[in-house]
């Protein structure tokens, strides 16, 4: 169901008190014995709120003497490299990181700024610092570095949350997060009696080292992004950071290769008072929402659009893209995935490796699937979730790794690993880049792929469940399923694990012909997704919707 503010403003009503927010973030205690007030790790990280006591000072403590045992046990003696984002919570969650980690002797490293750094900086620090003398990527070995980034991505401005980042620059793997959530857990009733270093103390100790994040991934972008073709062609490029951490990147990108980007919006507000209300009724800097974008399109169509060939956003901790075009508005993620593939995979990376292959995840649009058929590219399909790409992009399986909710990341022009985090500035200049080669923006590419390969449509639900039933997903299988049809057209496939690299999806697919659908439980919720599309018609994707939740309601039910 969409909100009846969903689109609107947001109003005074909307608007946390920042001062509350912080308050409890030290003030409340969690009880480790509610289920709700302990450390979770989900695919990206612990996230949580101060004021319902899941994401708060005893937390981050916690975390961060488990991340400290961790890194110590796995032999990473580097330095951590420590990112943020602009919510209200994440920098009292970076001070107390600091404390706990200066108190372990861990050498950490900060922005020489003082400002924020975004996700895919935090894993492009880290990969480049792991790199060989001969440009290979070292998994071990003395001096390896790792890192943290304080960021609940683009959950609203209430929320908090903290990632670690292993020595492969990405998210970490589950067997990872599970054994810091554990120990994590293990300390949290005695949280107090973990050593800390005072923040002012820290800062200054020889554990805390200056790191010019914004200058190192700056100047590291021309290998990864056509700026020749950008600049030549004259594109005149909005971006939008949703107040988030790559305010301040784009200015200096602008300088560096002499192009033409505006920031149309560099306020930086923890309320986010400017945005409008995404479709739950919540604010929620989601660059791919129409809803949450909906301020930003009308000032467009209201005039702006006379100072710009597109515009790109990004979320606050910029691992997520929006791409808005003129006479089109938001782009579905599913659909630029599928511009980015065709045109990164039709002679835009002579240098990638031969073979490399199109990543995407088991939820994403099969218009990709037809995309990577039509040009002989081959298909890696995996679970939810931007850990299954880390492997792959290191070993040149994939060159490139794209997920439905406006996450991907490719190789860098020569072939090597870029980040292997979602990174969301390089789609927003890729898309400058499709435009300036093409002559054409990303949404008229689309177009033309509708006329070649059909018209889709695609849509997610959520569905109340329990959490005995949310525990069945794991237990599904072809048997499960009982239905015989889907939407009229007989069902040809039902998978519980991903064809790409043969790991359980945590729930099931389901596919005919023309229609698809997927479901799987929330991490974090007492809900479970369905995802699902139809290249039949709008009607029938309704039909999908409506059967999907019927076909797995049976299946959970036995």
């Amino acid at each position: 169901m969409v909100a009846n503010n969903a689109g609107m403003p947001a109003t005074p009503s909307d608007l946390i008190d920042v001062d509350e927010v912080i308050g409890d973030y030290y003030d409340l205690i969690p009880d480790p014995a509610v289920p709700a007030q302990r450390v979770a790790f989900g695919t990206s990280g612990h996230r949580g709120s101060s004021l319902n006591t899941s994401f708060n000072e005893a937390h981050i403590v916690a975390i961060s003497q488990a991340i400290a045992e961790y890194r110590k046990d796995a032999g990473v003696s580097g330095p951590l490299y420590l990112g943020r984002d602009t919510h209200a919570l994440s920098e009292p969650a970076m001070k107390t990181a600091i404390e706990v980690l200066v108190a372990n002797e861990v050498h950490v490293r900060v922005d020489s700024r003082n400002d924020f750094v975004p996700t895919p900086v935090v894993s492009q620090a880290i990969l480049t610092h792991n790199r060989a003398a001969d440009g290979s990527q070292r998994f071990t070995g003395a001096g390896l570095a790792d890192g943290i980034v304080v960021t609940p991505s683009h959950n609203p401005p209430t929320d908090g949350g903290f990632k670690y980042d292993p020595v492969t620059g990405g998210p970490a793997p589950t067997e990872v997060t599970e054994r810091i959530a554990h120990r994590a857990n293990e300390l949290l009733g005695a949280f107090r009696d973990i050593r800390r270093v005072p923040y002012e103390q820290a800062v200054k100790s020889e554990f805390v080292e200056r790191f010019d994040f914004r200058e190192h991934y700056v100047a590291d972008l021309g290998n990864v992004i056509d700026f020749d073709a950008i600049r030549s062609s004259g594109v005149r490029l909005g971006i939008d950071p949703l107040g988030g951490a790559s305010v301040n990147y784009w200015p200096l990108i602008n300088e560096k290769y002499g192009l033409n980007i505006d920031v149309v919006r560099p306020e930086v507000d923890p309320t986010w008072r400017f945005m409008t209300i995404d479709h739950d009724g919540k604010i929620r800097m989601d660059p791919s929402s129409a809803y949450a974008m909906k301020g930003l399109v009308d000032s467009l169509n209201g005039g702006a659009w006379s100072r710009y060939d597109l515009v790109g956003g990004t979320d606050p901790d910029a691992d997520r893209h929006g791409i808005v075009c003129p006479d089109w508005g938001v782009m579905n993620p599913n659909h630029y995935l599928a511009v980015c593939v065709e045109y990164l995979f039709g002679g835009a990376r002579p240098g990638w490796p031969e073979g490399a292959g199109v990543g995407k995840t088991v939820v994403s649009s099969s218009l990709i699937d037809r995309v990577a058929y039509s040009i002989g590219a081959k298909l890696v399909e995996v679970p939810v979730g931007f850990k299954w790409f880390v492997d792959p992009l290191f070993t040149g399986e994939v060159a490139f790794g794209g997920e439905e909710s406006s996450g991907m990341s490719f190789l860098r022009r020569d072939g090597r690993v870029w980040t292997t985090d979602k990174d969301g500035l390089i789609p927003d200049l890729l898309a400058a880049e499709i435009t300036g080669k093409t002559g054409k923006n990303p949404a008229q590419l689309h177009q033309e792929q509708v006329a070649r390969f059909g018209e889709s449509w695609y849509r997610r639900i959520d569905t109340p469940t329990t959490l005995e039933q949310k525990q069945k997903f794991a237990s599904l299988s072809r048997d499960s399923i009982k239905a015989t049809k889907l939407a009229g057209q007989p069902i040809e496939q039902v998978m519980t694990q991903a064809p790409g690299n043969d790991a359980p999806i945590g729930g099931l697919k389901v596919t005919t012909k023309d229609n698809w659908f997927a479901a799987r439980p929330s991490g974090t919720e007492n809900i479970y997704k369905v995802y699902a599309e139809s290249f039949d018609s709008p009607q029938a994707l309704d039909q999908v919707l409506t059967e999907a939740s019927d076909v797995v309601d049976a299946a959970l039910a036995d």
